[in-house]
């Protein structure tokens, strides 16, 4: 009868199984690229949606009637401000680690979620046409009829998303990316080793004596 090695059966029925499974690097590679990619596109769609028209009015006056519009920001400001949030948190997952970079991804998925929140409740909001109104015919209970909502909130909305799948993607592979303050440490880091004291000067006595001092042959 021929022995079986049982180190060699154990490694051919491991072999499969790494096989199988892909490279974490590869796969980390992937998840940064497009957590980057929906981040950095989801900041800059809902910053440009918050500064344009959401929706339309015309306010009745006892002279005709005056057309008003409300932007993003009019409606509400929550969009805009939680984007800026989330870029700040997409930026700053690079300079931290562990918990830390747990914590940051934490905040950009809130960002993106509540940016979607903030962009679908303003959707149908009124109440910035409302005041606008009261401010341009000096009517506290000014009207406001033949309103109408652009396709800009829902833009706004997109953006949110991005935002959330980003952080998602920071929460579940954010721990396999590097991190820029490692980089710059190990280009940074001085060599370690023992210091090499400078050689004396014979021409100096002075140096020639803590040379003595130091059991050190000050003629070499």
């Amino acid at each position: 009868m021929t022995a079986v090695d049982p180190s060699r059966t154990g490694a051919t029925a491991a072999s499969p199984a790494s096989s199988a499974s892909p490279p974490r690097p590869a796969r980390s590679g992937r998840s940064l690229a497009l957590a980057l990619i929906a981040g950095a596109a989801g900041a800059a769609v809902v910053l440009l949606a918050s500064g344009r028209t959401w929706a339309k009015a015309t306010a009745v006056v006892a002279q005709g009637q005056l057309p008003q519009t409300a932007s993003g920001q009019d409606v509400t400001g929550v969009p805009g401000a939680l984007a800026i949030v989330g870029l700040a948190a997409l930026v700053a997952l690079f300079a931290v680690r562990g918990a830390g970079r747990t914590a940051v991804a934490v905040l950009l998925a809130l960002s993106g979620a509540g940016t979607v929140v903030g962009a679908y409740l303003g959707i149908s909001d009124t109440a910035a046409l409302r005041e606008k109104a009261a401010t341009a015919t000096g009517l506290s209970d000014a009207g406001v009829q033949d309103v109408s909502h652009t396709f800009w909130p829902w833009v706004a909305v997109v953006g949110g998303l991005l935002l959330l799948v980003a952080g998602v993607l920071a929460l579940l592979y954010g721990r396999h990316w590097p991190a820029m303050s490692a980089r710059y440490e190990r280009a940074g880091a001085a060599p370690r080793g023992p210091r090499r004291s400078a050689a004396a000067d014979p021409d100096r006595p002075e140096e020639m004596w803590k040379s003595l001092d130091r059991g050190e042959d000050p003629t070499r």
